[in-house]
C-alpha cells in the first residue's frame, strides 16, 4: 500500500478531533498528544523538532491507540495533580475503565518510552490496541518485525522500537500490530514502548518500577506552589512548563506544528522551538510564583543565547540552542483548515523586544538572588544589543514586517529600568538614562494624539502588545499614557471579556482571527495595576475558561464556536495564566486610576 493510502486509512480510522480533546504527555525531551479514543496522535522522535513518528493529526501516518472494543462510550479524562500523567477514562453502556498515560520522565535524550496501564474499574473490560509507529511523518513504516517471548522488536526509519504487553498481538495486511485484550478489575495490563535512535540493550524496562520512577520524579519536579487564586492551575501548568523545557533549559513554545490560527487563512507555523521572548515570559511568570528551578532553566537558557550571539540573537532557536531550520512543506493534508509546515521563518527576523524581556527576565530572578556573574555578563550584552540596535527597525512581537514597533522599544526601557534597579549604581544610571533616551525616541514618533500609545510610526491603530511595556515597568500604572492606552485597548480591542492583538482590517473583531488569551491575561494584570480588580477578575476567569477538559490552553480561542485554535499547549499562555493568578491574590498597591 503507498504511503498516502496508508495516511488516509489512518485518518480514517482515528480520525482529528477538536483541540479542546486532546492532552498532553511530554518529558521535556518530546511531547505526545493523546485523542479521546486513546489515540496518541502526534509524537516526534527523538526530540522536539525531529520528524513525528505519529502525526495523524496533522494527516500523516502512524498510531498507537489503546481503545475500548465497542464504539458505544462517552470520553472523560484528567490529570494526576501536578503531573503530566494522565488518565483516559471511558464509560461504556456496561463498563468503566480507564488508561493510565505517560512519557516515562524525565525523558532520555535518545529513548521515548510510552507507557500506558489499562485498569477495568468495575467489570472486565475488552480493549483493542493498535501499534503502528512510521517515522519521518508516515513516510517510514516497520521493518524486521519480530516477536521473541513476548517482546516485540522492529525498525522504524533510523529508530529501535520494542514493545511489551501485547505477546498475542497479530500483523495485519498494513504492517501494523493488533491486539485484543480482556483485563480483569483489580488486574492491570501494561503496555510498554520504547522507541530510541540508538539500539535498545539489555532487558526491557519493568512497568513498576517505570511507573515509580515517573511518579516520583513529577512529584520532584512541581513546586509545591501556593498563594495565588488558582493554586491547582498553577501547579498544573508549571507542570506544562517544565514538560515543554528540556534538560539543557530550553523551552518550546509549543508542542506541536501546522495547528491553524483561522481556516484556510495559511496561518499555520511550527512551533517546536525556543523562543527567546517566550522563555523569558515563563521565567518571569515562575519567578513570580517563587524561586523555582523552571526560572534557573529560562535564565540559563537566554544568557547563554545572548552570550553567543550578542546582537545577533534570533527569535527562536532549537532546545540545544541550534538554528531554527526554514519553512517547507510535507505534502500531507494537514489538520482540518490548515496546511502542514516544518521549520519557521522567524530565523530571519530580528526582534528588538527579545532584549527587553531577556533584561525583565534578568531583573526578576536577581530580585530572588539567581544571578551569577555570567549571568550579569549576558545582562550587559544584552544592554549593549540594545545601544546598538535601538533604532534599528525589527519583525516585533506578532513577527510582521519591519518597522520602528513603538512594543519593540517601549519593552526595551521597562527591561533596562526593571535591570537597572539591581544593578551597580553607575550602570543602573548608565542604564536608566538610556531607558529615558528610548523613551523619549518612542514619545517623538509613536504617541497618538489622544495620549495613548499607537503601534508604530505612521500606523496609528492601538495594539494589545501594548500593554505588556507598562505591566513590566516602562511606565507608572497611572502615568496618562499607560492609562490612556489600556482605555483605547479595551475600547477597540476586546469583546466580551477576550482581547484581540489589533484589527487586521475593517471586519469584526472575531472574524480575521480568535481572541489572542495572552493578551487576556494581559488585559487582567493591567487592569489589577490601576487598582480595578473586579475587572481583572472577571478577565482572568473569563480566559482561564478558554480551554478543553485537560486544561491546556492554545495561543487563540475562537468565541464564537468556542474552540481552540492554532498550535497545543501554547506556553506563553499558560504562563501568563500563572503570572495572572499570582498577582491578582494581593490587592495593588500602587496608584489607582478607575477613568
Amino acid at each position: 500500500m503507498s504511503t498516502k493510502a496508508q495516511q488516509r486509512r489512518d485518518s480514517e480510522e482515528f480520525p482529528p478531533h477538536v483541540l479542546r480533546e486532546y492532552a498532553l504527555l511530554a518529558d521535556g525531551q518530546r511531547g505526545a498528544l493523546i485523542g479521546p479514543r486513546g489515540d496518541i496522535a502526534w509524537m516526534c522522535m527523538p526530540r522536539w523538532d525531529s520528524g513525528a513518528v505519529f502525526s495523524s493529526l496533522i494527516g500523516g501516518g502512524g498510531k498507537f491507540a489503546v481503545t475500548p472494543s465497542t464504539n458505544r462510550f462517552v470520553w472523560g479524562g484528567y490529570y494526576e495533580d501536578a503531573t503530566l500523567i494522565w488518565r483516559s477514562r471511558w464509560v461504556t453502556t456496561s463498563r468503566i475503565l480507564e488508561s493510565r498515560e505517560a512519557l516515562a520522565f524525565p525523558g532520555d535524550a535518545h529513548t521515548a518510552v510510552v507507557l500506558r496501564r489499562v485498569v477495568a474499574l468495575d467489570q472486565p473490560a475488552d480493549v483493542d490496541v493498535v501499534l503502528d509507529p512510521r517515522a519521518d511523518f508516515g513516510s517510514r513504516r516497520m521493518r524486521r518485525l519480530s516477536c521473541d517471548e513476548g517482546v516485540w522488536t522492529a525498525r522504524c526509519g533510523t529508530l529501535y522500537m520494542r514493545f511489551l504487553g501485547a505477546p498475542s498481538a497479530e500483523v495485519d495486511h498494513d504492517g501494523a500490530l493488533r491486539a485484543h485484550l480482556e483485563v480483569a478489575p483489580g488486574a492491570p495490563h501494561d503496555l510498554v514502548l520504547e522507541l530510541s535512535d540508538e539500539p535498545l540493550r539489555g532487558a526491557p524496562l519493568d512497568p513498576d518500577r517505570a511507573w515509580a520512577a515517573t511518579g516520583t520524579a513529577w512529584q520532584r519536579a512541581v513546586p509545591p506552589i501556593s498563594g495565588t487564586i488558582a493554586d491547582g492551575d498553577v501547579r498544573q501548568s508549571y507542570a506544562v512548563l517544565r514538560g515543554l523545557t528540556s534538560p539543557g533549559g530550553g523551552m518550546v513554545a509549543g508542542a506541536t506544528m501546522s495547528l491553524p490560527e483561522r481556516v484556510g487563512q495559511g496561518r499555520n507555523y511550527d512551533y517546536r522551538y525556543a523562543w527567546i521572548r517566550d522563555q523569558s515570559y515563563a521565567g518571569e511568570a515562575v519567578a513570580a510564583c517563587g524561586a523555582h528551578p523552571l526560572l534557573d532553566d529560562a535564565v540559563s537558557f537566554v544568557s547563554e543565547r545572548i552570550l553567543a550571539d550578542g546582537p545577533r540573537l534570533k527569535p527562536a532557536y532549537t532546545i540545544t540552542g541550534g538554528p531554527v531550520p526554514g519553512e517547507r512543506s510535507l505534502d500531507l493534508a494537514g489538520y482540518p483548515g490548515g496546511a502542514d509546515k516544518v521549520g519557521n521563518w522567524a530565523n530571519e527576523q530580528f526582534q528588538l523586544d527579545a532584549f527587553g524581556e531577556a533584561l525583565s527576565l534578568f531583573a526578576a530572578a536577581a530580585r530572588l538572588d539567581r544571578l551569577d556573574t555570567v549571568h550579569w555578563r549576558a545582562v550587559e550584552a544584552a544592554v549593549a544589543a540594545i545601544r546598538a540596535c535601538r533604532m534599528e527597525p525589527d519583525a516585533g512581537i506578532w513577527e510582521l514586517d519591519e518597522r520602528r514597533w513603538a512594543h519593540s522599544r517601549l519593552s526595551c526601557v521597562a527591561g533596562l529600568r526593571a535591570v537597572a534597579s539591581a544593578a551597580p549604581a553607575r550602570q543602573g544610571s548608565e542604564w536608566t538614562s538610556l531607558a529615558d533616551s528610548i523613551l523619549a525616541d518612542v514619545s517623538a514618533d509613536c504617541l497618538h494624539p489622544s495620549g495613548r500609545w499607537q503601534r508604530a510610526p505612521g500606523d496609528d491603530r492601538v495594539d494589545a502588545a501594548l500593554l505588556i511595556p507598562a505591566i513590566r515597568g516602562a511606565l507608572p500604572a497611572d502615568d496618562p499614557r499607560t492609562v490612556a492606552t489600556l482605555a483605547g485597548i479595551l475600547e477597540g480591542l476586546a469583546q466580551d471579556h477576550f482581547m484581540y492583538r489589533f484589527r487586521h482590517d475593517q471586519r469584526r473583531l472575531g472574524e480575521a482571527e480568535g481572541a489572542f488569551l495572552l493578551c487576556g491575561f494581559m488585559t487582567s494584570l493591567a487592569l489589577h495595576r490601576q487598582g480595578r480588580e473586579v475587572e481583572a477578575g472577571r478577565w482572568f476567569e473569563r480566559n482561564r475558561a478558554a480551554c478543553g477538559p485537560p486544561g491546556l490552553y492554545s495561543e487563540e480561542y475562537d468565541t464564537t464556536q468556542r474552540q481552540m485554535r492554532g498550535n497545543l499547549p501554547q506556553a506563553f499562555v499558560h504562563a501568563l495564566m500563572m503570572e495572572t493568578a499570582r498577582a491578582l491574590a494581593d490587592p495593588w498597591t500602587g496608584p489607582r486610576r478607575r477613568d
